[in-house]
């Protein structure tokens, strides 16, 4: 992987451990070209996209098909309930199958940690991969985009204090954004119920209550709340949750005046956040949203130019 020309070049993206500072930062550099600078990538030959989603997703698999569109790929359709993995195909095979066919680049999401592994080491697959998330394990353009944003409020990271909040231990999004924040200098805090958090994550940061570090962060980062994990025996409440550990009208109220409020979505309303602070003036949710194809844009550009 390399920077060269001011245009990062990768060939696959499966998770934020394998890219440098300068390739992160070319990146987001590159989605800000993309949404201000208006930038174009000129592609050399016709390009084929796959997106494999194994697991529901709305903005993750939307976002990656319309930055595709938007850079003039053509987006192989796909649908794993009518696919031959009903038939009993492994993913491999799935994936040899697309590389066979010419496809260039396969966006895929997974249940299984790590299941990029064996995709990657393959000597027979010329598809490039990118991680669209692997169960509790990375969700490197989610990551990516967040910092997009984050990046575009301050023009930094160095000493900005954000709080990560929710469920820290089964979240890919927690785990790619720990680990590039405190890369960058951030200055990490971690918040929620303390059966959702494990000690292997104070290397990065510091468990502490949302109370605690509402009126000194610089950004709170809400995570969802996976009812489909949590709560299926009945124990778990929604309203007891928001009064402990969400964001209220109240806490609201206490941020500084330069925070912003993150969340990758779906959001929980009146659960992580409260319903009328999703689009409250310093929730950049929807601006997350937006960012997603611009540096969705800039990593398919990048596998792209790994394959020049």
């Amino acid at each position: 992987m390399a920077v060269t020309d001011g245009m990062v070049s990768l060939k696959h993206l499966v998770t934020m451990e394998t890219l440098s500072n300068e390739e992160v930062l070319g990146l987001i550099e590159r989605g800000l070209a993309f949404k201000y600078k208006k930038a174009q990538y000129q592609l050399d030959r016709q390009y084929f996209a796959a997106n494999l989603f194994f697991e529901a997703s709305t903005r993750t698999h939307k976002s990656f098909e319309v930055a595709e569109k938007k850079l003039g790929l053509d987006v192989i359709d796909f649908d794993a309930k009518t696919s031959s993995v009903n038939k009993g195909e492994t993913l491999y095979d799935t994936i040899l199958t697309m590389s066979a066919l010419g496809v260039d680049i396969c966006v895929v999401r997974h249940w299984e940690v790590d299941y990029y592994k064996q995709l990657v080491d393959s000597r027979t697959i010329q598809s490039a991969i990118v991680n669209g998330g692997d169960g509790s394990g990375q969700h490197p353009s989610q990551s990516l985009l967040d910092l997009m944003t984050i990046y575009e409020e301050f023009g930094t990271f160095d000493n900005l204090k954000i709080a990560i909040a929710g469920d820290i231990t089964h979240s890919r999004v927690a785990r790619s954004n720990m680990q590039i924040l405190k890369r960058l200098g951030a200055q990490l805090y971690f918040a929620g119920p303390s059966q959702w958090y494990s000690d292997e994550f104070d290397v990065y940061g510091k468990h502490v209550s949302i109370d605690e570090i509402i009126d000194s962060v610089d950004v709170l980062m809400l995570l969802r709340v996976q009812h489909e994990r949590h709560g299926k025996d009945g124990s778990f409440s929604k309203e007891s949750y928001h009064s402990l550990h969400g964001l209220t009208p109240s806490r609201y109220q206490l941020l500084k005046d330069s925070a912003i409020v993150m969340h990758p979505a779906p959001v929980n309303r009146d659960v992580e956040i409260a319903d009328q602070l999703v689009e409250a003036p310093r929730s950049r949710i929807v601006a997350q949203m937006q960012n997603g194809v611009y540096v969705r844009m800039a990593i398919i550009e990048a596998v792209l130019q790994g394959k020049v």
